[in-house]
């Protein structure tokens, strides 16, 4: 277990903000006891989620020449098909992976190849879970090939909380299956677009993880 780069000045701004606040608290407002013991855990839940939102697990890639692992951990929000209305601009087959506070927010390559395209756009903050939010949110589109057929489009969403979307990629990279690509900070949302006739492994509210479950085959 690490912690993620990204992390740094939030677990340090976080960790400054809560001894200033406990020191202002003691000097200030300390009261009843039960008070005092509420504001502790409160101040010990703030740090812990925090911190705990950048961990970055160690964990072996699952590596499947002819799947499409999940790049993200969360849960199945939606399997069918679905325009692809960005790059492919045809018919694909979207699954989409919903990533709660509680994730793993890390995202990592679902299959090997060449990056072909990286478009960042900015966009409100919906709820993940809306349909419209893969369009309408800040979002992150990256399209990895390995041919002329198997290609994978996947978009990192911002979500209601998130606020930044951290990606790595550039046109051109060769990329391995399992790799971090970045992540998005705060709970938020994963698209994957496949070839139409990919055979689908994952169901609607299944859990997957990133590196490990594979979402079809080609």
């Amino acid at each position: 277990m690490k912690f993620h780069e990204a992390g740094k000045v939030s677990i340090f701004v976080t960790l400054l903000s809560v001894v200033l606040l406990t020191v202002c608290y003691l000097l200030f407002l300390a009261n009843l006891w039960w008070v005092n013991v509420l504001f502790f855990v409160a101040m010990l839940v703030i740090t812990f989620m925090i911190v705990r939102f950048f961990r970055v697990p160690y964990r072996i890639i699952n590596k499947v020449d002819n799947g499409v692992l999940a790049p993200a951990d969360g849960t199945v929000l939606h399997i069918g098909p679905a325009f692809e209305h960005e790059y492919f601009k045809d018919e694909r087959l979207k699954i989409s992976i919903f990533m709660s506070v509680h994730n793993v927010h890390v995202n990592s390559y679902p299959i090997d190849g060449t990056v072909e395209y990286v478009a960042y756009h900015p966009g409100k903050y919906l709820l993940a879970k809306l349909p419209k939010s893969s369009v309408d949110n800040e979002h992150n589109t990256i399209v990895v090939a390995k041919d002329d057929h198997d290609q994978v489009l996947f978009r990192q969403i911002a979500g209601f909380v998130a606020r930044r979307i951290i990606s790595y990629p550039q046109k051109g990279d060769q990329v391995i299956q399992g790799e971090e690509v970045g992540m998005i900070k705060f709970g938020s949302r994963v698209d994957v677009f496949l070839p139409l006739d990919v055979q689908v492994a994952v169901r609607m509210g299944e859990k997957v993880v990133s590196k490990k479950t594979v979402l079809a085959y080609f």
